[in-house]
């Protein structure tokens, strides 16, 4: 096992902590079921704290979290990373101030993913709750989340979340078709606030098409 430098070690157990904490709450909501989903957390500049692939997110500690570089290289080249790092590493890449990414499995997301697919994304409008994403002040204002093809080359996913940014199109998170959601923030604090409303309007959406609405 390759020692990580004393500094970067001291920095990741402290968000390995923060992770395991998260990680823990996530699970007891049902959002991360079987070994699904993926953490991460903002280091410094050029490396980022991610989730260590197969682990259960209930059971996390410091230590089911590594080390990898912007280019996703693992700093102990003994571990292996969730498969989705790339995704992560993209989004710290293209929007610089994000501190933490959250990638869950909730049964509300999964089933929205599949059923707004073919629309391309889910278009939230009215929902008072829309002012919890960072940004939005008003239920007036027009929130979408876009649902993406699913692919186990995670390049293919990579090249449509481009697209979507490079269209000049605001995204605060995104679903994957038949998989979940991906969401993120400054802080894990603002992650965080940002999946439990995500979670909780997706809910509402569903509602609605239940209702005939």
């Amino acid at each position: 096992m390759t020692p990580v430098p004393a500094r970067l070690a001291e920095s990741l157990r402290a968000c390995g902590e923060i992770i395991a904490h998260t990680g823990a709450e996530l699970a007891a909501r049902g959002w991360t079921p079987a070994t699904s989903s993926n953490f991460s957390m903002r280091i410094d500049d050029t490396h980022v704290a991610v989730t260590i692939s197969g682990r259960d997110k209930g059971a996390l500690t410091p230590g089911d979290v590594m080390a990898v570089g912007m280019d996703g290289k693992p700093i102990d080249p003994a571990l292996r990373p969730s498969a989705e790092t790339a995704l992560h590493l993209q989004v710290y890449r293209r929007l610089p101030q994000t501190g933490a990414v959250l990638h869950t499995h909730s049964h509300n997301q999964t089933v929205a993913s599949r059923l707004f697919a073919v629309h391309g994304k889910v278009a939230l409008r009215g929902w008072e709750l829309q002012k919890a994403i960072t940004g939005y002040t008003s239920h007036a204002s027009e929130l979408d989340v876009p649902v993406f093809p699913n692919s186990q080359d995670m390049r293919d996913i990579e090249a449509r979340v481009d697209a979507w940014l490079d269209a000049g199109k605001p995204l605060h998170a995104y679903l994957i078709d038949g998989h979940g959601l991906y969401t993120w923030g400054s802080s894990m604090a603002e992650a965080k606030r940002h999946l439990e409303a995500l979670e909780f309007l997706l809910a509402c959406e569903l509602d609605l098409k239940r209702l005939g609405a």
